[in-house]
């Protein structure tokens, strides 16, 4: 249709005249049915779509939907594609039956819309994958959120290949809509183009790069729907080494990868990779800890050569299990040998003071066969400590034990400790005689050996300063002391040196309240009431034996 160089008839009589003519925009005239009746130059490159397809049906839905003569009401105004623009149509009706509709081209206002509506559903999709893969540091789990999310936000399906365990990879399944599976195969991922370089960490290839009809059958996850229409294949980028790699899946090819969302899928993986990488990080330092940590937990402590041994330890911060406090039990290689207990106090709190009981510990185990002489053992402890050029010290109570009959003998070395308590039967308590000098500050050391004896139901306390000094109490700054110490321990005469630990344990935190306090230890060392004869025992019984005595 050639454009009009006049105005419609009936156009004057409404006051628009030739107006529309010269609009910038593309302005066409209808007659009641719909039809073409003229338009102007700017719609002139609509005409001919219009005279292939007719008028489009949004745009003659809202004409036929007028009544002649009714003026634009403050209704949306109607809108849609004309070709492959996007139009906005506002009607001036004339005085007859024709209708002159302006149209405002708004392609690029909604395309901007449209991208900032999918660069917003995109942010706020790894919002959430970030927040939900951050939330576990379970490797499993981070694996099942990013394959199931990926399914859900990025393709029909995904496929998370974990970095080879031997000749074997981890894939982790998903479709969307259902379960998630995972299990090892063994892959050659030099059959799925790009693969092999992803868990590599290099750049992936693009999708167009990919023929769908390539990929190895392990590649689509049980109920994948239909046939692979096209493929990404994108690293998961670690913490300086990869993670693994995402394969993501869709069914049909008009369903192919944009050049922006394999953007996103790059961005989706990014944060994938972070979260597999800081998850197994977590893991492998969980493992070391745990395998470190059971070197330095003190040890459960029971009846050994016909003595019982109980132990109790609790550490200066609730939420670590570790400290300067320590105790071991050492058995004898049999019954007529001694056992050697040690329980020690490094100065400090903490992972850093649990550091060098572990080195004071494992240099005391091999010092076992020299136990028969705690001066010598303290004496070459303290070289030791020395030469490492340690910053901090140590206060020890050694104890020699052996059962002789019903009875157990025992030899006591304080080295800048707290002398151990001897809780007889009858509720006296004794204070061993026996005192030194601390290891690892100074070059000679010096202590006194004292023996002492237990009957049946009788025990021996060795504690940590954490007891004596913990701050309480009704106002919440006074010592728990030596004296309250002595004084619970007169109440425990013929218990078991389990119970004792416990009752002590129990008083010192009832002390505290809310205060906060040291390292505290405790070990019981108990003749039994009941002899019980076992492969430690001696079995034999022997002359009643002077309670306790000294050496220099």
């Amino acid at each position: 249709m050639i454009p009009s160089q006049g105005a419609p008839a009936g156009a004057d009589d409404a006051g628009i005249g030739s107006a529309w003519l010269d609009a910038p925009c593309p302005v066409v005239v209808l007659d009641a049915a719909g039809g073409v009746v003229d338009a102007n130059r700017a719609a002139h490159p609509l005409l001919s779509l219009v005279a292939e397809t007719g008028l489009p049906p949004w745009l003659a839905h809202a004409h036929t939907g007028r009544a002649p003569g009714t003026p634009a009401g403050p209704r949306a105004a109607p809108s849609g594609w004309i070709g492959d623009r996007y139009y906005e149509a506002h009607a001036t009706p004339t005085a007859g039956a024709h209708v002159v509709w302006w149209l405002l081209d708004g392609t690029d206002h909604r395309l901007t819309r449209t991208a900032l509506r999918t660069a917003e559903d995109r942010a706020s999709v790894l919002a959430e994958v970030s927040s939900m893969l951050l939330s576990s540091l379970n490797v499993p789990r981070c694996s099942e959120v990013a394959a199931r999310m990926a399914a859900e936000h990025l393709a029909d399906a995904a496929v998370l290949v974990a970095p080879p365990q031997g000749h074997r990879h981890l894939l982790t399944q998903a479709v969307r809509g259902a379960e998630v599976t995972r299990g090892l195969r063994q892959i050659d991922p030099h059959e799925v183009p790009g693969l092999a370089e992803a868990l590599q960490g290099f750049p992936p290839v693009p999708a167009r790069w990919i023929d769908p009809a390539d990929l190895p059958p392990w590649v689509l996850p049980p109920g994948f729907p239909g046939e692979v229409g096209s493929v990404i294949v994108t690293p998961l980028p670690g913490h300086g080494v990869p993670a693994g790699a995402l394969i993501l899946l869709r069914s049909t090819p008009h369903q192919g990868f944009s050049v922006g969302e394999e953007v996103f899928a790059r961005l989706f993986a990014a944060r994938a990779g972070a979260a597999l990488s800081a998850a197994r990080l977590y893991t492998e330092q969980s493992a070391v800890t745990a395998t470190l940590m059971r070197d330095l937990l003190p040890p459960r402590l029971s009846h050994v050569h016909g003595v019982d041994y109980a132990g109790a330890y609790r550490p200066a911060k609730d939420h670590e299990l570790v400290g300067g406090d320590f105790y071991d039990v050492h058995p004898g290689a049999d019954a007529d040998a001694e056992t050697f207990v040690v329980l020690g106090d490094v100065a400090g709190k903490g992972l850093e003071a649990a550091v060098l009981t572990g080195k004071i510990r494992n240099t005391l185990q091999a010092l076992q066969p020299l136990a028969d002489d705690h001066s010598r053992v303290l004496t070459l402890l303290n070289g030791a400590l020395l030469s490492a050029h340690q910053t901090r010290f140590a206060t020890l109570v050694l104890a020699s034990v052996r059962r002789h009959g019903d009875r157990v003998r025992l030899r006591l070395t304080s080295a800048g400790h707290l002398p151990p308590l001897v809780v007889r039967a009858d509720g006296t308590v004794e204070t061993a005689d026996t005192h030194g000098m601390l290891v690892g500050a100074l070059p000679d050391v010096h202590a006194r050996t004292t023996e002492t004896e237990l009957a049946p139901g009788e025990t021996c306390l060795l504690y940590t300063d954490g007891i004596t000094e913990a701050r309480g109490g009704p106002l919440g700054d006074e010592m728990f002391g030596e004296e309250r110490l002595v004084e619970a321990l007169t109440e425990c005469g013929g218990l078991p040196g389990e119970a004792i630990v416990e009752r002590v344990q129990m008083l010192a935190a009832q002390w505290l309240a809310d205060g906060g306090h040291d390292d505290m230890a405790a070990v019981a060392i108990s003749a039994p009431r009941t002899f019980r004869r076992d492969s430690g025992d001696r079995g034999a019984e022997s002359p009643r034996q002077p309670r306790s005595g000294t050496t220099g």
